[in-house]
């Protein structure tokens, strides 16, 4: 397995991640978005793991945006192709933890029932 989990530190949800990967003896690289924030690769191999999983890239873009987020009404109303810029620019708009197990699997907020059947 090749985890990573992007996040910040401020996070709860990441943070119960991490322990929850840490607990199972599982290495991750931590990402902090306010740091090193997502590239653009990284943030649309992340959309194509949700998309197998959900079905569609609208979804899976739906998916990765925080609805909580103070930021939120900033991408709400923006067509489908602009939200994926606008969370490169903003990643505070990012529903985390995104947890990416290679290219092929991702994984956007807490989701322990998913991660387990990645051991």
């Amino acid at each position: 397995m090749n985890i990573q989990i992007f996040g910040t530190s401020k996070c709860f949800d990441t943070k119960k991640a991490e322990r929850w990967f840490s607990e199972r003896h599982i290495s991750f690289q931590k990402i902090d978005l306010k740091q090193k924030g997502i590239s653009k690769g990284e943030l649309e191999s992340v959309v194509a793991a949700l998309a197998r999983r959900l079905g569609s890239k609208d979804q899976a873009i739906e998916a990765l945006i925080d609805s909580k987020s103070k930021d939120y009404a900033s991408i709400a109303y923006l067509a489908d192709e602009d939200k994926l810029e606008k969370l490169l620019e903003q990643p505070s708009l990012l529903c985390t933890p995104l947890v990416r197990n290679g290219k092929t699997d991702a994984t956007a907020g807490y989701c322990p029932d998913i991660w387990k059947n990645w051991e």
